[in-house]
């Protein structure tokens, strides 16, 4: 149970963070795979479903209302060790992910989707620079479809290995709105300020129940890429993994490199390494 919801708490800040993914979190952890098989089959294997993405769930909602307030103090102060932690964290998964494939040949087709989605990866983190920081929040009808909307697109991304759903918000200009709403929201409920839950609720709602929608819809088909192009599948995610790292240096900012940096940089990596690999385990 304990190691179920620190799992969540990793996916729950890969997700806020800009060119990390989610979803390749899951599948450094080693639990993608069941999580998506629990997703999709939550009515008929109810219980089952529900104890093993309960957890989970609350390691990643606690993560993502701490993260609102930690990451930006973080990346302000430590950029390097907080950038090449998050590196860690994914390349920790890359052999679990190389025992699906190795030994079973390598066909053109898998080194194409290997290549088209490190590809894809790389061009996202680059277009990731024309952020805009001005969408509309405020109540009414038109935003609440349209935040529903946000919602279903950014986590259908995020279920995706290697596709940064906070990246994606960031290109639509929905990424500091939304985290400042979250960070707003928990200030709010823990002042008891109605105003500002009422406020948060009518911004967190309709996106919560995009996300939702998104994670369910794009679940199954996900299931399915699995159980008929499994090695296909794992290909692509090799290319999806190696190109994280690239789209983390090219979305953050860094200082100046001196040597106490380098050497809790290479730190920070290491521990990222063994944590992904424990958790995975």
């Amino acid at each position: 149970m304990i190691k179920s919801f620190l799992k969540g708490v990793v996916i729950g800040i890969a997700n806020i963070v800009p060119g990390v993914s989610g979803g390749t979190m899951m599948v450094s952890m080693g639990i993608y795979d069941k999580l998506i098989h629990c997703i999709t089959h939550l009515f008929s294997e109810f219980k089952k479903s529900v104890l093993f993405l309960l957890p989970i769930a609350v390691g990643m909602v606690a993560a993502i209302a701490g993260s609102s307030f930690g990451l930006t103090y973080l990346f302000a102060n430590f950029p390097i060790q907080t950038n090449l932690l998050f590196i860690g964290l994914i390349l920790g998964g890359l052999p679990a992910i190389w025992k699906k494939v190795k030994g079973k040949g390598i066909k053109a087709g898998h080194a194409a989707a290997c290549v088209l989605f490190f590809v894809l990866v790389v061009a996202m983190a680059v277009m990731g620079e024309t952020e805009g920081q001005a969408a509309d929040l405020s109540f009414g009808l038109v935003n609440a479809l349209k935040l529903v909307g946000v919602g279903i697109v950014t986590s259908a991304t995020m279920v995706i290995p290697g596709v940064s759903g906070s990246m994606v918000l960031m290109l639509m200009g929905f990424y500091y709105p939304v985290l400042n709403a979250v960070k707003n929201f928990f200030t709010a409920l823990a002042a008891f300020d109605m105003d500002g839950i009422l406020t948060g609720c009518g911004i967190l709602i309709p996106f919560g129940i995009g996300v939702v929608a998104g994670i369910f819809g794009i679940a199954k088909l996900v299931e399915i890429i699995f159980e008929k192009f499994p090695l296909y599948a794992y290909w692509a995610i090799i290319g999806l993994i190696v190109s994280s790292p690239i789209a983390i240096v090219l979305m953050g900012t860094f200082p100046p490199l001196t040597v106490m940096g380098a050497l809790t940089g290479v730190a920070a990596l290491a521990v990222g390494i063994v944590i992904a690999m424990k958790l995975g385990d």
